[in-house]
């Protein structure tokens, strides 16, 4: 059987760690998005946590259940901070563009906790309010009930997967990185056009742009898609 959580108020404890620091929720997964940036998630344990907490890592239970629940609540962390001080404008097309491109860029931020995050549910606050921001932009704008859900679905899966894929590649090591990158250069730009004619054609510009995040791109085909419904469901 899993441990109860203890509540908020009854987790602080009475007297700080050996290094002086009180523990708190969200300290610890402050904490957790420093290890996974510097070890990457085979360095977050339980264990590791609470020698870099200075604390016994069985104290790390009073506040998670275990260590889904505290990714879960990393991947929570980060949609609050994409989202943090950010305001609707009343236009809708702005303002999707404006979520979907911070959430994205936190997570790259990210990349070892987006690549443990990105495909989770949460069920958190942070997570509740950007949905509930979301929806509430497309049906704002006069979206139907159906559209409303059916763009706020390709809007948060398209975001979230092009957030792993691109975190996936700023994980690998830097020489890694770098091999991937000069295939356009190295092998690409050297196909002849008599076995690869359109690849040929296309090489220069693939070189310059499949070394960055094709997001943009898709975000902005994905709203102009939006855009022709709510054009044509208007009379």
């Amino acid at each position: 059987m899993p441990k109860p959580v203890v509540p908020e108020e009854r987790r602080r404890r009475r007297r700080p760690t050996r290094g002086g620091t009180v523990l708190s929720e969200s300290l610890i997964v402050a904490t957790a998005l420093r290890l996974l940036r510097e070890h990457g998630s085979t360095g977050l344990t339980a264990r590791r946590l609470g020698l870099a907490l200075d604390c016994d890592p069985s104290t790390l239970y009073r506040y998670f259940r275990g260590m889904d629940e505290l990714t879960l609540a990393i991947g929570d962390a980060l949609i609050g901070e994409a989202l943090a001080g950010w305001r609707p404008t009343g236009r809708w097309r702005a303002d999707l563009r404006t979520i979907g491109l911070r959430i994205h860029g936190v997570y790259v931020a990210h990349p070892q906790a987006a690549l443990l995050t990105a495909n989770r549910v949460t069920g958190r606050a942070h997570e509740l309010a950007a949905d509930e921001a979301v929806l509430d932009v497309l049906r704002s704008a006069g979206f139907s009930l159906p559209d409303t859900v059916r763009v706020y679905h390709a809007f948060i899966d398209q975001t979230l997967a092009f957030a792993a894929l691109d975190s996936a590649s700023l994980a690998l090591p830097s020489a890694s990185q770098r091999a991937d990158e000069d295939k356009w250069h190295s092998t690409y730009a050297h196909l002849p056009p008599d076995t690869h004619p359109r690849i040929a054609e296309a090489a220069p510009l693939l070189a310059r742009r499949m070394v960055t995040s094709a997001y943009p791109t898709a975000l902005e085909m994905l709203l102009d898609s939006a855009a022709g419904r709510l054009g044509a469901q208007r009379p």
